[in-house]
């Protein structure tokens, strides 16, 4: 498959791209993009991916991405709310998100997730959190000028009209929620403020 097309942008959610990218299962048929913003991932995950379609509540944020054609074949992007949309029950071999699921229920965007994907499938999602308790802050202050500096270098910015919200769930809560909704998901802080939850639904034997 093609390779991507070098990014037009930084930030510390592109940061986060090509570990994603490095989970797509091998032979991967359909793709999903949570929270896809301007399109720039799901058009990458159509490298990897026969089928990619990117959802995103903003209509400015879909109409960005449906303008922003990076070749063929075009991820399918669709406006509308994930956790209510008339999307396939079980109808995706890979599914990411990244800095979304802090704008709605953690545990509703988790286990709509889990219905999304297919078994034996993979699920990404890489979000933001709150620092709650020392550990959390000393993490923080102790990464604050790597962050900086690496943002200054990379020239960070995000796309123009990208909605953002603080986060309300904290990292260990986070952790909890994730446990408890996907068994033997892999939990990582990063050190970019960011975490990531990776997880194989499991293949149920008859």
């Amino acid at each position: 498959m093609r390779e991507a097309a070098p990014d037009p942008y930084w930030n510390t959610n592109v940061a986060r791209h090509a570990g994603i990218l490095r989970a797509v299962p091998e032979g991967c048929g359909d793709a999903l993009d949570i929270g896809c913003g301007d399109g720039l991932l799901a058009r990458k995950l159509t490298a990897r991916a026969r089928h990619v379609t990117g959802i995103d509540l903003s209509p400015d944020m879909i109409a960005r991405a449906r303008g922003s054609s990076g070749g063929r074949p075009e991820p399918a992007f669709v406006e509308g709310d994930f956790l209510t949309a008339d999307l396939p029950a079980e109808g995706y071999d890979f599914i990411c998100s990244v800095t979304t699921v802090h704008h709605v229920d953690l545990g509703a965007a988790l286990a709509r997730m889990r219905e999304l994907l297919r078994p034996g499938g993979t699920l990404v999602v890489v979000g933001l959190a709150r620092d709650a308790g020392v550990a959390d802050w000393t993490v923080r202050i102790a990464a604050a000028p790597v962050v900086r500096i690496t943002k200054v270098l990379r020239g960070a910015r995000d796309p123009e009209g990208m909605p953002v919200a603080e986060p309300r769930t904290s990292y260990g809560e986070v952790r909890a929620v994730a446990r408890g909704l996907l068994p033997g998901v892999r939990y990582r802080r990063h050190v970019l403020r960011r975490y990531s939850l990776t997880w194989e639904k499991p293949v149920t034997r008859a």
